[in-house]
């Protein structure tokens, strides 16, 4: 359901007093001009929804700026990316989009260049992983908006009851599953392999396994040596030994029906990769939990995934300087700060992240905040991403079931990917 905050008129200045080094002079600026922002909702209710948190920011800005109106629409995740696709196809794109893609709209030549909107103090705090992410043939486009990694929850009381400790390989993972289902633990190890977000718990098994979803090269490489292999031992020694619980893990989606995360704030997980919401959702459960950085073949995973959300910023309606001085404020160290805090998500700047690094409220985020540095991030800058995506979505389940084949459907999902790569 789509949620507005509207604004009263603010103006046209840098919060951070660099209009002067903006990238070039833009398109001269006006009076009453609206800036008209889609963003997503990151909340759980209407309480601690995002409209709350732009009408705030947007407050602050008018507070001494008169001259420009900033009309903000916050919508669901579910419904964000169709309604701003809509927008661009009837040809009324709004100014800027806080969304979960951008390549399509820079291949396009849609959007602005991060360069030519934000000073250089703002564009140069960007974490740079997450910087170089958003970028589309070396031109950065996708400014970082959010962000999150992931590690491994268990179960402190279940875990006790078992006498096992938390494993560092797939090993004592699959050895702690086994302890687990002898003391009845319905999922042992959840696998959220379904089509709600089952490219996250695969990207996160295949970095643990020492591949990933491109090459070096930035290559599609789905159907590696290295990722067979980490689902053959998915299918072989987890799946395949009753470890993954009751239900199949192409049927087990993270959030939606048979939820992983339900599953575990319920207390019959005993593992599961999860990200910062929720510690929410198992301490609101009562349930004690422990985070520990991936397991890995030999050792703690070499990389983690890391996700990112995106701000855009659209050419149609012109208005490069008041858009960018907005964004300038947007990104202030406060700003992160804020929105982080509040949706217990990771800074997206490097300024942000030291302050939380070093700040005991922001304690429970440090596991997190540990694995930003060594994050990877799917191929976004890719514009065949989108539809890899879906196909792992829609198949990857099958390469664990009963009779499956991972070689094969890999290699079928590689197929995939070498076919919309070759169109890009």
């Amino acid at each position: 359901m789509q949620r507005r905050v509207r604004t009263r008129a603010i103006a046209v200045v840098s919060a951070l007093g660099l209009m002067g080094v903006l990238g070039g002079c833009g398109d001269g600026g006006s009076s009453d001009v609206t800036l008209r922002l889609v963003a997503a909702d990151y909340g759980s209710s209407a309480a601690d929804s995002s409209e709350k948190y732009w009408a705030d920011l947007v407050e602050r800005y008018e507070a001494g700026h008169p001259g420009v109106t900033i009309d903000v629409s916050v919508h669901s995740w579910t419904d964000v990316d169709r309604e701003v696709r809509e927008m661009v196809d009837a040809g009324d794109p709004p100014d800027m989009a806080q969304i979960g893609a951008y390549a399509d709209y820079a291949a396009d030549g849609l959007l602005y260049k991060a360069d030519d909107l934000l000073s250089i103090p703002v564009q140069a705090d960007f974490l740079s992983q997450l910087a170089t992410a958003g970028e589309v043939n070396g031109i950065q486009y996708g400014m970082p908006f959010a962000a999150s990694t992931r590690v491994l929850f268990y179960n402190k009381e279940l875990f006790a009851e078992a006498g096992i400790t938390p494993p560092t390989t797939w090993d004592e993972l699959a050895a702690n599953a086994e302890a687990l289902k002898a003391e009845g633990v319905k999922y042992p190890y959840a696998l959220p392999l379904g089509p709600e977000e089952a490219q996250a718990e695969t990207m996160q098994w295949l970095l643990s396994g020492g591949g990933g979803y491109t090459d070096l090269m930035g290559t599609y490489s789905i159907d590696s040596m290295e990722n067979v292999q980490t689902f053959n031992w998915l299918k072989n020694e987890l799946v395949g030994k009753g470890l993954t619980g009751p239900v199949a893990p192409g049927g087990l989606d993270r959030a939606e029906a048979f939820a992983a995360f339900a599953a575990f704030a319920a207390g019959d997980v005993g593992m599961l990769n999860g990200h910062p919401s929720l510690m929410e959702m198992a301490e609101k459960k009562g349930v004690e939990y422990g985070m520990v950085p991936t397991p890995g073949v030999d050792g703690e995973s070499r990389s983690t995934l890391g996700v990112a959300d995106w701000m855009t910023a659209f050419k149609e309606n012109g208005h490069r300087d008041e858009v960018g001085a907005f964004l300038d404020f947007v990104y202030s160290e406060k700003n992160v700060l804020d929105f982080s805090r509040e949706y217990d998500l990771l800074p997206v700047t490097d300024s942000a992240s030291r302050t939380m690094s070093a700040s005991a409220r922001d304690e429970d985020l440090k596991p997190f905040l540990d694995q930003l540095p060594t994050s990877e991030l799917y191929p976004v800058g890719a514009t065949s991403w989108a539809a890899v995506s879906a196909e792992i979505k829609k198949r990857i389940g099958k390469a664990v079931a009963p009779g499956g084949s991972p070689a094969g459907v890999l290699g079928g999902i590689q197929a995939t990917a070498t076919r919309a790569e070759n169109a890009e």
